[in-house]
């Protein structure tokens, strides 16, 4: 068994969703589990989030088929799944065999589902683009394309969303103009009769600062495992980290000052001093960019990374402390006194939370906790 483990606790899992919810009240969740739960691990995130009954998830939101077919196969069978990338029409039959529901997201597909000759109804819900500039049906288009659809009386509504572009800035106003935009999407839609489902447009961000974009239902990715979107938002609502990057001192070594530590001689140690190895590297996700910029905790003492960055092993200089073979090393988590998150590593590398959580990765063992 590897000595390099990511801690996952259930228990902050289960704290934040329930803190969620408070802030929105009796309002539907969709628990956003695309990217194996954003690196959590998606089966075991689910299964948890479903024993909380009546309080569970009414939704799950998956970015791929594959992993919804996955959640299904783990017999995932009483909750919508919502696939957020476009539909192909090749996967039709997955769709309805699974029960699974996919995002039409384009005039090409709405040409081709208004032609598709369906045994039965088939649920669908759409995405509109409002400014993300990334995939959905034109806003200001939107309620024409939609009656187009409907022509094709086998196909069913199940809801209508948009996304975000920076709801998780300060400055909310282009966040506002989706959001205006959005309405006015719907109010068109509603206006020819057509029956919209669930409305959504609310992401971790904006259930933390725009509750005017709740609607019937709210979105919840990153908050889930304990981080808010970013340093703009609000921390409205209370979070813990639901991973912990956890591994052991592996090597200590004894050497004088000046000794060049690993690849291209990066650091030279600043006087004699011990440094030790840690069996995890950048094919494990640790960022090369780290490099003598991280620190660990042992022993409720952190101590600086040094020297590059290996594939399977980083290093640490812990001076003449009285550390041992086998000492528990925390990358990312808590001991008494100290505290090390994904958010300092987000400070080093400019970078966002989910590409941390998200690149810890398949080799590193979770362990739930």
């Amino acid at each position: 068994m590897r000595l390099t483990r990511a801690e996952i606790s259930l228990l902050n899992l289960k704290y934040n969703y329930l803190n969620i919810r408070k802030k929105v009240g009796n309002l539907p969740i969709l628990a956003v589990v695309k990217a194996d739960a954003y690196g959590h691990g998606m089966i075991k995130v689910v299964t948890q989030l479903e024993t909380l009954s009546e309080k569970k998830p009414v939704y799950y939101g998956v970015a791929l088929l594959e992993e919804a077919l996955e959640l299904r196969k783990e017999k995932i069978t009483s909750s919508p799944i919502l696939v957020f990338a476009p539909l192909k029409i090749d996967e039709i039959i997955d769709y309805q065999k699974n029960k699974i529901i996919p995002t039409v997201a384009s005039i090409n597909e709405i040409n081709k589902l208004k032609k598709y000759k369906f045994n039965k109804k088939f649920r669908i819900q759409i995405n509109i683009d409002t400014g993300m500039g990334r995939v959905g049906i034109p806003a200001l288009k939107a309620a024409d394309l939609i009656a187009e659809l409907c022509k094709n009386k086998m196909i069913q509504i199940d809801g209508i969303y948009t996304h975000f572009a920076t709801s998780d800035e300060k400055d909310k106003m282009f966040a506002q103009l989706q959001l205006l935009r959005f309405n006015n999407a719907i109010k068109l839609i509603k206006e020819k009769n057509i029956n919209t489902g669930i409305i959504h447009s609310a992401n971790s961000a904006a259930i933390l600062d725009i509750p005017e974009s709740y609607f019937d239902m709210v979105r919840v990715g990153i908050s889930l495992y304990g981080y808010y979107p970013s340093s703009e938002t609000s921390e409205s609502i209370k979070l813990k980290p639901v991973m912990s990057l956890i591994s052991e001192v592996a090597t200590i070594n004894n050497f004088p000052k000046g000794t060049p530590i690993s690849y291209g001689r990066r650091y030279k140690t600043k006087e004699d001093t011990q440094i030790i190895s840690v069996p995890i590297g950048y094919a494990d996700g640790i960022n090369r960019g780290l490099t003598n910029k991280m620190f660990c905790i042992i022993r409720d003492k952190k101590y600086p990374q040094v020297g590059t960055v290996t594939m399977d092993r980083i290093m640490f200089d812990v001076g003449n402390a009285s550390v041992k073979y086998g000492d528990k090393v925390i990358l990312v988590g808590t001991s008494k006194n100290e505290k090390i998150t994904a958010i300092d590593w987000c400070n080093i590398l400019k970078t966002i939370p989910y590409e941390i959580t998200c690149g810890i990765s398949k080799r590193v063992p979770r362990v739930y906790i």
